[in-house]
């Protein structure tokens, strides 16, 4: 089938309002589009025929690989079957009954109901409300502020935009709003001089309780991490951070809510990263890699201390008014369960982990002594380069030189996607969970090549 492709960016440029992405630039044809026409494993392809290897996975969530035929089977099947019920006053499909107890099966342990949506961001306005009608019902109406964390991504909702701690998602929307506040980023390598990493630990949990102590401990409700950062720049946190933060939250009585929404279903070679980190959620958000995003679907994921008050608040409130008309939508729930199986029978975390290993390995052979990297960091199947002007004073680039942004084009001309990350220059990695050794060296091979080819230009 041919195809007027002049013509598509013309109707493209006068109608399509794109997320993040320079209006004017768009509209007036300065900013190049691209049509994306196929793709298949770990590979995408454009109008132009061209082929790019995706290192990141669409956005952190094609976990199993792109042109699944599995995933289009099941549900066509269940399109065929019944496309559409709500599930309010009970209603429910066999696909939504079976997916919660396999994401149940996913989760850490205390967990014990799960509610839907489609998409992190919706998922995390639902926990706000969890949280709000949690303290509410105990008889607690001050106990409604949640700290989130300076660079941590939680969402682009006026609640969920305040979560994220990045100031560009504050610009122009008068966020973040009053009840969020933001404790210390755990991102070892900006920590103060001479600070080991222990050191560091006690400085984020200090800042914290410091945080607690000056809102009053009666007002803040919940704390919200992704156990590692990811929009922020794909922060691993140090070792003992994530025991130390839950330490002051029991002191305190506040709830932990995992933002699970790019760690969840194997990305960290772990069912979820909490099971990684040895995190006790009482609240769990997840999206993206629940379908590979072959289909919309977000799950809360409701521990068992908030579930019970529910329970308990229902028995004399009557039902919590909260829902959405996509809650549980069968397609979505067929799509999830098709994309489980094919994690499980393939054993895709085990391959995240030793292939995401062996990623990070070779990033850290080839860019720990690079002249324009700072610092190579990495768990699982993410990964990310921080870039310098002096790498042993850590002083970065000036942001009108915009090297992030121009190793992930050079990346981009070699034939590889990788992302230029939004808060400083770093170019972050994040590929399908199938990757193969073969295609990992690949990855490296380009990134070394874009990396060298920047470092030429300024430095």
């Amino acid at each position: 089938m041919s195809h007027d492709y002049d013509a598509l960016f013309a109707q493209d440029r006068a109608h399509f309002m794109h997320p993040s992405t320079h209006a004017h630039d768009h509209a007036s044809g300065a900013l190049k589009g691209r049509i994306i026409t196929g793709a298949s494993g770990i590979r995408i392809r454009d109008h132009e025929g061209r082929e790019f290897i995706d290192a990141f996975a669409g956005l952190y969530c094609v976990n199993i690989g792109y042109g699944r035929t599995e995933m289009a089977d099941a549900i066509y099947a269940q399109a065929k079957e019944l496309a559409y019920y709500h599930t309010y006053v009970g209603h429910s499909t066999e696909a939504i009954i079976e997916l919660s107890q396999r994401i149940i099966d996913w989760s850490p342990d205390g967990m014990k109901k799960v509610y839907y949506g489609l998409s992190g961001s919706d998922a995390n306005e639902t926990q706000i409300k969890l949280v709000r009608y949690y303290n509410n019902v105990l008889g607690r109406p001050l106990k409604k502020k949640i700290i989130s964390r300076q660079r941590g991504y939680h969402g682009s909702g006026i609640m969920t935009g305040s979560l994220t701690g990045l100031p560009s998602f504050h610009q122009h929307f008068d966020l973040p709003h009053a009840d969020i506040k933001h404790a210390a980023c755990p991102h070892f390598y900006k920590a103060p001089t001479g600070m080991d990493e222990a050191t560091f630990v006690r400085h984020c949990a200090d800042d914290l309780e410091q945080l607690i102590l000056r809102e009053g401990p009666d007002t803040v409700a919940a704390f919200i991490g992704e156990p590692v950062m990811g929009t922020g720049g794909i922060i691993v946190p140090p070792k003992g951070y994530w025991e130390a933060v839950q330490a002051v939250l029991s002191k305190y009585d506040i709830l932990l809510i995992a933002d699970e929404v790019v760690c969840a279903f194997g990305r960290l070679g772990t069912p979820m990263g909490s099971q990684l980190f040895g995190m006790k959620p009482d609240l769990i958000t997840t999206a993206k890699g629940l379908t590979s995003a072959y289909a919309p679907l977000s799950a809360v994921i409701v521990g068992e201390k908030v579930w019970d008050v529910i329970v308990e608040a229902s028995a004399r409130d009557g039902a919590m008014g909260h829902g959405w008309t996509y809650s549980g939508h069968p397609i979505c729930a067929a799509a999830a369960l098709a994309n489980l199986t094919i994690l499980e029978r393939e054993n895709i975390a085990g391959n995240a982990a030793e292939v995401g290993a062996y990623l990070n390995a070779q990033l850290r052979q080839t860019f720990d002594d690079h002249p324009l990297v700072g610092e190579v960091r990495g768990v699982g199947m993410l990964a990310a380069l921080e870039f310098m002007a002096d790498r042993e004073a850590r002083t970065p680039f000036e942001p009108a030189l915009k090297v992030g942004a121009r190793v992930s084009a050079a990346c981009l001309e070699r034939g590889m996607i990788a992302r230029a990350m939004p808060h400083g220059d770093i170019l972050g990695f994040a590929p399908p969970l199938v990757l193969t050794q073969a295609e990992a060296d690949q990855v490296v091979e380009i990134a070394r090549n874009a990396v060298d080819a920047v470092a030429a230009e300024v430095l």
